[in-house]
């Protein structure tokens, strides 16, 4: 245990309250397998006000280990509300571990004053949660924080003039930018903004107020992601107007003044207070980690990367158990100073295709960049084209729009999925390489260079890289979305990012470019016009043509690294 140093000479001993945590809190971590077993009791001390920096109250409930000593504190905000799941995974778990666990609502969710904002109030109201903290008898001047999605935006908020008690941060599944939340490349992420903003306004209300909201936004998606114009037809799924969601929604450009400040990603740059970062390959919000990372790495700044087989949501689901043992032992590490839980390495990611997790000195790692051509065959080759020529075409309809499968999204479709009936759209295009004699590890960035050209001037183009096993079965790794304009016959080029991966193509198995005109209701329609995809009221189709100078981009993974060989062809 943490020596008490933070002024506790003058203050009376604290008696802790005798209340329990909430009984539904008690039986889901009870329902919890594979977690660490538990070290103390758990007192609940609810319904603290803290007061932030204008005054406004904020909400917060109090976890403690019932035990003689002194213990760190954690620190976690959240416009989620304090009830399930936060108050088992979070409160319960680790005062269970020797931790204070102050779990707070964010101002104008769960009781809290104060009227919500998407991101400006959140290093205000987390300096004063901090200097609150100062004044009470239990806290010994340790401190981390902790916590997924935005649960940890707010600690980039609070690192953006980090409090000197702040020792370690642990951002799982976590946001620094808002706006490449709402937005990928002046395309509008639709069916996130939505989720969100049913997340954002129901979720703090209780589990069956958001579970309502949930189905009545599942029942009306695709009348709601159809309408003409978008702008404001969200309502009706939402149960009425979100005034942040309509203003994210309708500013695709991160440097119009709306989004000035909402960006964290700088505080990486100078920050100094160990960092762990969690995440998932079909994370919708792995991109933002990967910059996390980079960002600290070039500061210096002690980290450490945990990259699982899992979304969003399954992260904190299904990969609970790992995501809590991460975040466990760092804090055990910086808080406590008992680093022997810690790796010996900074990275670890979970290899797909061979259902292994391997650790790695830093990310990416080394890698030589394969390039896959297409070719009027339909296949993939490593040979380069000598020309630019067209080389086939489709018509993309955005009054039938090519439909969106699985990957990085906030619902229950996301994750890997079969896209063999995509594919057989006429509006989807495919690439397919050979089978594969030897396995071929893809491990870091993928991209894809494109040519295109098109007759109205104006689409979006995605594309994807899946894994064709033996029986034909084809399943999405990674992709992306870029917008284009274009002028006459000539094509554009644009290199499209895709994500990053760390993939085991199996031997017979075979590496499936796909490439479309967009995924509805995943990314708003492009109207095919000019026009905004929020305000349009009229859609032309377009026809996309692909030229042989194409390339798809791989992170082929050396023999040295015992992952795999570097394709060859």
């Amino acid at each position: 245990m943490t020596s008490r140093t933070h002024g506790s000479a003058s203050r009376p001993a604290w008696v802790p309250p005798s209340g329990k945590p909430p009984l539904a809190s008690r039986m889901m971590r009870a329902t919890w397998r594979g977690l660490p077993a538990k070290l103390h009791d758990v007192g609940w001390e609810p319904g603290l006000v803290v007061p932030a920096a204008d005054g406004s109250p904020l909400l917060t409930d109090h976890y403690f280990p019932r035990a003689e000593g002194d213990f760190p504190t954690l620190l976690v905000r959240s416009p989620y509300g304090r009830g399930l799941p936060w108050s088992p995974m979070y409160g319960l778990l680790f005062a269970e571990q020797g931790f204070h666990v102050v779990l707070q609502s964010c101002r104008g969710t769960g009781g809290s004053g104060g009227a919500f904002d998407l991101w400006r109030n959140e290093a205000a109201d987390g300096q004063a949660t901090v200097s609150w903290l100062r004044e009470q008898p239990w806290f010994n001047g340790t401190l981390g924080t902790v916590g997924p999605s935005y649960l940890g935006y707010v600690q980039w908020a609070l690192a953006v003039d980090p409090p000197p008690e702040l020792k370690a941060m642990v951002v799982q599944v976590g946001l620094h930018d808002p706006h490449a939340l709402f937005h990928a490349h002046g395309a509008l992420r639709l069916e996130t903004a939505l989720a969100v903003g049913a997340g954002m306004t129901y979720q703090h209300q209780g589990m069956a107020p958001f579970l309502r909201a949930t189905l009545r936004l599942q029942r009306r998606l695709r009348d709601v992601t159809t309408a003409q114009p978008l702008r404001g037809a969200y309502v009706s799924a939402l149960g009425g107007e979100v005034p942040w969601l309509d203003d994210a929604m309708t500013h695709p450009d991160a440097k119009d003044a709306y989004w000035r400040g909402a960006s964290l990603a700088r505080v990486a740059e100078r920050l100094s207070v160990p960092t762990s970062l969690i995440t998932g390959w079909h994370d919708v919000l792995v991109d933002q980690t990967f910059e996390q990372y980079d960002r600290l790495r070039q500061a210096g700044c002690e980290t450490a990367l945990l990259v699982g087989p899992w979304t969003h949501t399954s992260a904190l689901r299904q990969g609970w158990p790992e995501v809590f043992a991460e975040s466990l032992t760092w804090l055990r590490a910086h808080l406590y100073a008992d680093p022997s839980g810690l790796r010996p390495t900074r990275v670890r990611v979970h290899i797909g295709g061979e259902n292994a997790w391997r650790d790695l000195d830093d990310w990416p790692p080394t890698t030589a960049v394969g390039s896959w051509f297409p070719t009027a065959e339909r296949h993939l080759t490593p040979q380069a084209p000598t020309d630019s020529a067209p080389l086939t075409s489709f018509r993309y309809d955005p009054g039938d729009p090519t439909p969106s499968l699985g990957g990085p999204l906030l619902s229950r479709t996301a994750g890997p999925r079969d896209n063999s009936g995509l594919e057989a759209r006429e509006d989807v295009l495919t690439f397919t390489g050979p089978p594969l004699t030897e396995p071929v590890d893809v491990v870091g960035p993928v991209s894809a260079r494109l040519s295109i050209s098109t007759d109205t001037g104006h689409a979006d183009v995605f594309t994807r890289l899946c894994d064709v096993d033996p029986q034909g079965r084809s399943v999405n790794i990674c992709d992306g979305l870029g917008r284009l304009r274009t002028d006459g016959q000539e094509p554009s080029r644009i290199t499209v990012p895709m994500s990053s991966t760390a993939h085991r193509f199996a031997v017979g198995h075979r590496i499936r470019w796909q490439i479309s005109g967009g995924a509805h209701p995943r990314y708003a329609r492009n109207p095919g016009n000019g026009e905004s995809p929020v305000n349009a009221t009229t859609f032309i189709p377009v026809r996309i043509t692909l030229h042989t100078d194409s390339a798809l981009m791989l992170a082929i993974h050396a023999r040295s690294s015992g992952l795999g060989p570097a394709v060859n062809g």
